[in-house]
């Protein structure tokens, strides 16, 4: 499937289970697997490959305007495959159904489609400011992409036109969204909540009023547990250490709810550090989820049980961004700087870390 030049050197110097040859045990506090040649600057966005190829390739997008992917094999070793680089900082990514093709949103107001056959990159979408988030939609009746972007609009795109098939204004810039078909959810400034439904045309379904008082960070779309697992609410992320489970159709108003994370757990004269929830993703097999933050840690937990499943240790620097292999065997975390800080607490000597995690086990739900 893939003959591009690797980037980087090739996946050797690989130091047996967990830690890289060079890395201080400090920067990989579970032991887990490291992914080799990592991004040069903050990592903003991952994503695995879908079910429809056999074997597991990461892409992941950073802010030195570069999209890598490599395979990540059984005995949890990463091989650089290949690399695209855009003309600004990368804010999403998502594949194609078919394991063929990454797309690539930009802080250059653009998305591009990586062709992973032939390594080639070409425009398929088009803003007037940095495009925030891509999802590909695959409904019976239409593929496309959603963009979403600080132009205050969703766009759609069938990836052969250079116009899109239809732009929906938003109420603020979008900051989050999320796509299972056929639902989509979009956070932007200002807290704006909008459901669209994906069936036929797309179209708003309904806007929400936020369950969070601070800023939307990251959205997740979860599926219900009973029969085809439709899409029945998502979980919303803000910058105040807190996530909302939110059904869209709430059979009781309590089954809507929100609890506390990504705080420190004393406090220091008095205060309590409280962090940004910056990703959160569905284990695509228990629906349970996981939660990253700007403290540095991951966290599992069911949200039936409403029970914190696991709390890992803290990294030396933020958790950007994570994501679950299709099979939910792998649980991949990004360690970088956020920014949340501001510029002096940015480091250069700390370089930014991918990390692979055998999760099936730890992401089971409570027995209740």
């Amino acid at each position: 499937m893939f003959n591009p030049t690797t980037f980087g050197s090739s996946g050797t110097g690989f130091g047996g289970f967990g830690m890289g040859t060079s890395t201080p045990a400090s920067a990989n506090p579970m032991k887990d697997f490291e992914v080799v040649n990592p991004p040069d600057d903050s990592v903003q966005c991952m994503a695995f490959s879908p079910p429809s190829i056999p074997q597991d390739f990461l892409v992941a997008g950073s802010w030195d305007n570069n999209v890598r992917c490599w395979e990540v094999q059984r005995d949890g070793k990463t091989i650089g495959k290949a690399q695209q680089t855009m003309g600004g900082p990368v804010m999403d990514v998502a594949w194609h159904d078919d394991g063929s093709k990454v797309f690539m949103a930009s802080a250059d107001k653009t998305v591009h489609c990586w062709d992973l056959g032939s390594n080639q990159k070409m425009q398929v979408a088009q803003h007037e400011a940095p495009v925030k988030t891509v999802h590909w939609i695959k409904a019976p009746t239409y593929s496309c992409i959603m963009t979403g972007s600080w132009d205050k609009t969703l766009k759609f795109w069938d990836t052969r036109s250079s116009s899109p098939i239809l732009t929906i204004n938003l109420p603020e810039r979008c900051y989050c969204a999320d796509v299972e078909f056929p639902m989509a959810v979009v956070g932007t400034a200002n807290r704006h909540l909008i459901v669209y439904q994906l069936e036929g045309q797309p179209q708003e379904y309904k806007q929400i009023e936020s369950p969070l008082k601070y800023q939307h960070r990251c959205v997740a779309i979860f599926k219900d547990k009973k029969g085809a697992g439709a899409p029945a609410g998502f979980a919303l992320g803000s910058v105040e250490g807190r996530v909302a489970i939110q059904y869209i159709v709430a059979a009781t108003p309590r089954d809507n709810f929100t609890f506390k994370c990504h705080r420190s757990n004393g406090t220091s004269n008095g205060f309590q550090d409280i962090y940004a929830v910056n990703d959160i993703k569905f284990h695509p097999v228990h629906g349970t989820l996981a939660t990253v933050g700007s403290d540095g840690r991951f966290s599992f937990w069911d949200k039936d049980a409403r029970t914190k499943l696991k709390n890992s240790e803290a990294m030396e620097q933020p958790i950007s961004c994570c994501a679950f292999n299709h099979n939910g065997q792998i649980f991949a975390y990004a360690v970088s700087y956020d920014w949340s800080k501001g510029h002096e607490f940015f480091n250069p000597q700390k370089k930014n870390y991918i990390f692979l995690r055998s999760c099936y086990d730890e992401l089971k739900p409570r027995n209740r």
